[in-house]
């Protein structure tokens, strides 16, 4: 697999990294099948994703930007879906976030 390859494989693994955590509100403690269902297929399949990437891509960097798209993703959906608070702080720690993925993007090899 090439690099680029592995980056993409990388950014869908931490879409679904949203889909599952997001998926967890809904699962209402894995009570609901639906959504648990839902949650543990994106979960299993994210992970699977992010074991590929990282047979190309360093662990570090690649963990790092999962955890960090699953993240911001996470809290800017729990701003628009559950109605979580979205002050100018939080905003600003969360554009350090994407910063932070981009540098990890950049400085790998």
């Amino acid at each position: 697999m090439s690099v680029t390859w592995a980056w993409v494989i990388l950014g869908i693994a931490g879409l679904l990294e949203v889909c599952w955590a997001i998926g967890l509100k809904y699962t209402e403690g894995f009570t609901k099948l639906g959504p648990s269902i839902f949650t543990l297929t994106t979960l299993a399949a994210s992970m699977y994703l992010l074991a590929r990437a990282s047979q190309v891509l360093p662990i570090g960097t690649a963990y790092g930007v999962w955890v960090g798209i699953g993240a911001m993703g996470a809290a800017i959906l729990g701003i628009f879906l559950f109605n979580e608070g979205a002050s100018p702080l939080r905003l600003f720690f969360l554009g350090l976030l994407l910063v932070a993925i981009i540098g990890l993007k950049l400085t790998s090899r």
